[in-house]
């Protein structure tokens, strides 16, 4: 089968069903990028992505978000909204310099409701284009995305887009990337103009203006000299440029300073590759993907400063058999194989299981093992994805980005690995939802299918949770916002045609302790005829925050720390575990108003057995009773969620705006002017917040727009707390 790419050259790959055995054959890692495109909403991820799909011959036309018609964003929902909920995967071929690469690309997105699909997107990919608007700089969501990729260390390229925008600025937006972001931002290329006046790029490696013919749909380049009233700014650019990049370079830096003509462009750009991935540095880059300007250069700078799977350090884990044994894997083929889940989507053809492959090489057919569960797994179907497409493999290897279909019992976050070779690798951290809502089935038949599918949506959200109310016979979804569980409710209705009724949302609240309560005993002693039961537990509890467990080492696990601090025997090993289970389970269903507790440390320091009656059950309950017994001693409160709010509004409504913030209960951490247009950063509470978007706009008269994503828990006020618990 052949097939042509925009180049124009003629291009063999590997049909699908023919074995793999005869035709394939180790991929060139060097040639392979595995990119992700995020930034905050409506920056142009998708439509940056839309182009890129085209120029690299994936799609023969081009969609458009506004028209709902972008082919990542694939979902009903996606397209009527215009947003991207869920994050899509492709591999797309780019040809630079002679040289053929392979592109693993998802497009995440950008609504603060869906950060998830960013975390575990950054969790497996090499690099990052992060995108930001030529207009407004770094914005919230911006920042967000950025701390992610800090966490997994992943290089990132910056594309300032939408510079034909009205009020594109460049020079503001670069100089946010220093100091919303504190990246040490090197421009690599700058735009000519800004807004109405943007015409093209001037490359400041080589020096050239670059010029994208919309009416040819960007297929056309013309390259020619810098223009004479441009030129001057541009060798401010490059000279700057070349100074930052010989910083990072003690061979650069000695030409920088005795001769800074002698230093080459192959030179300048293997410098600046090296630096990009050692996280030391990012370039940035601009261009405008609506009118086709630039996106070709993104692939091209892609290739030049982000890195190959095996420029990326050897994934780390640990033995499944003895999780303080350390061990890795090489990016390599002849490595034995290992893979992380990073997404399921069901199907009906059966549930499709996401993979970033880190090491060996995966058939179809073959059995993995699955070492978090200790169950093996059949691969029966091997895909590369297109969005909602895909083509059927028979064999891929390291770094490669595919989906599989037969995985049963293996989800988000799994570790995949030869059967031979086990290893753990680290998982994904998943935030806790901060909003929930009841939800009620319409009928006997919604009620059991509301059940299959709140499991189906369980095991593609990892960020979604659900759970049934015995007392109240209520269902409980929980999410990261209003927009997540709306999405979450329509996609029940339309998609799994359940029937249901919603209740108003509610906020997550949790409960902690203020104090320190000692030596407090739970006793389970019950005597019926017969063998009775018997557990005896003394614990001491006191206040710990998860940053506070880290530097000490501990483990906190859904707020708790449980430490067995029991000597002397008084208390068998094998009821240990019990007692830890029962007071993990009194602090999920709560003391105060049936709301988990949490920054709690609680330790085992004394007990009492008996030779006949104690039994796993008694030391359960045991452990229950010690723990309540001891958050009550030392003192509950009840803490509520509290949100970032970033607003961004024309200056002239400041005041009606901060007013507001403040009736919420709300503090202004910061305030900047730009131009016009202020942007305001406070944190308010969750609760005060419900339909907040509706409000801001009546109240600026719809100019204002405002995103909010979880800060922190903080401790309710004793009035309000009075009230919640009162409804609870």
């Amino acid at each position: 089968m052949r097939m042509k790419w925009n180049s124009g050259r003629t291009h063999t790959f590997t049909r699908p069903d023919i074995g793999a055995d005869e035709l394939y054959m180790p991929i060139d890692l060097n040639k392979v990028r595995n990119i992700g495109i995020c930034a905050h909403i409506d920056a142009g991820k998708t439509t940056v992505t839309e182009r890129i799909l085209f120029y690299t011959g994936k799609i023969h036309r081009m969609g458009e978000v506004h028209e709902g018609t972008a082919t990542m964003d694939s979902l009903e929902e996606e397209q009527k909204r215009g947003i991207t909920i869920q994050s899509a995967a492709t591999t797309c071929p780019w040809e630079y310099e002679g040289n053929e690469y392979k592109v693993n690309l998802i497009d995440t997105p950008g609504h603060v409701d869906f950060t998830i699909e960013v975390e575990r997107s950054l969790r497996v990919l090499d690099g990052a284009v992060a995108v930001f608007d030529g207009k407004e700089g770094v914005e919230a969501q911006s920042e967000t995305v950025w701390r992610q990729a800090d966490r997994y260390g992943v290089p990132r390229l910056c594309l300032i887009n939408k510079m034909d925008k009205l009020g594109g600025d460049f020079d503001f937006s670069f100089g946010s990337l220093k100091t919303r972001l504190g990246a040490n931002a090197i421009a690599i290329q700058v735009p000519i103009g800004g807004g109405a006046t943007f015409k093209g790029i001037v490359d400041l490696m080589r020096m050239k203006a670059m010029y994208w013919n919309p009416a040819e749909q960007g297929n056309e380049i013309k390259e020619t000299e810098i223009p004479e009233d441009f030129l001057e700014t541009a060798q401010k650019w490059r000279t700057q440029m070349v100074e930052n990049i010989a910083d990072l370079d003690d061979s650069l830096t000695e030409k920088f300073l005795t001769d800074p003509s002698t230093i080459t462009v192959p030179e300048l750009k293997a410098a600046l590759r090296k630096a990009t991935i050692g996280l030391k540095c990012a370039p940035v880059i601009c261009g405008s993907a609506l009118k086709y300007t630039g996106v070709q250069k993104i692939l091209d700078a892609v290739v030049d400063y982000l890195p190959c799977p095996t420029e990326r350090p050897p994934v780390e884990g640990v033995d499944p058999k003895d999780i303080s044994i350390k061990l890795s894997r090489p990016h390599s083929e002849s490595a034995p194989f290992s893979a992380l889940v990073f997404k399921v989507v069901s199907d009906v053809a059966g549930n499709l299981t996401y993979l970033r492959i880190y090491s060996g090489k995966l058939a179809k057919g073959s059995r993995v093992l699955n070492p978090g569960n200790g169950r093996r797994e059949n691969v029966s179907r091997l895909y590369e994805m297109h969005a909602q497409n895909r083509t059927a493999l028979d064999e891929t290897g390291t770094g490669q980005i595919v989906a599989v279909v037969g995985l049963k019992d293996s989800f988000t976050g799994d570790t995949l690995c030869d059967p031979d070779h086990p290893i753990v690798l680290e998982r994904m951290v998943f935030p806790e939802p901060v909003i929930s809502m009841s939800i009620e089935p319409n009928t006997a038949d919604d009620k059991k299918k509301l059940g299959e599918s709140l499991t189906i949506i369980r095991r593609e959200d990892p960020s979604f949770r659900s759970n049934y109310n015995d007392e109240t016979g209520e269902t409980i979804i929980s999410g990261m916002g209003e927009l997540h569980l709306e999405i979450i409710k329509n996609k029940l209705v339309r998609d799994m045609k359940v029937n249901v009724t919603v209740g108003k949302p509610r906020v997550a609240y949790r409960e902690t302790i203020t104090g320190t309560a000692k030596d407090i005993r739970g006793l389970f002693k019950k005597q019926s005829g017969g063998r009775g039961q018997y557990g005896d537990a003394v614990v001491t509890v006191s206040p710990m925050t998860k940053e506070e467990a880290e530097a000490e080492e501990l483990v906190m696990k859904n707020g708790v720390v449980f430490e067995d601090n029991v000597s002397g025997g008084s208390i068998p090993r094998e009821f240990i575990p019990s007692v830890e289970y029962g007071a993990r389970q009194a602090a999920a269903s709560g003391i105060l108003g049936g709301y988990p507790v949490i920054n709690v440390r609680c330790q085992l320091v004394f007990g009492s057995y008996h030779d006949v009656d104690s039994s796993q059950i008694a030391f359960e309950q045991a452990g229950a009773l010690a723990f309540r017994e001891a958050c009550t001693r030392a003192g509950l409160a009840l803490l509520e969620p509290i949100m970032k709010l970033v607003v961004t509004t024309p200056d002239e409504f400041f005041g009606n705006v901060a007013g507001d913030i403040a009736s919420r209960r709300g503090q202004i951490i910061d305030s900047e002017l730009r131009g016009i247009t202020r942007m305001i950063t406070a944190e308010v509470p969750l609760a005060e917040l419900f339909g907040y978007t509706t409000t801001l706009r009546s109240m600026t008269q719809g100019r204002a727009s405002s995103v909010m994503e979880p800060a922190t828990y903080r401790i309710m006020p004793e009035r309000l707390k009075d009230e919640v618990l009162a409804k609870a």
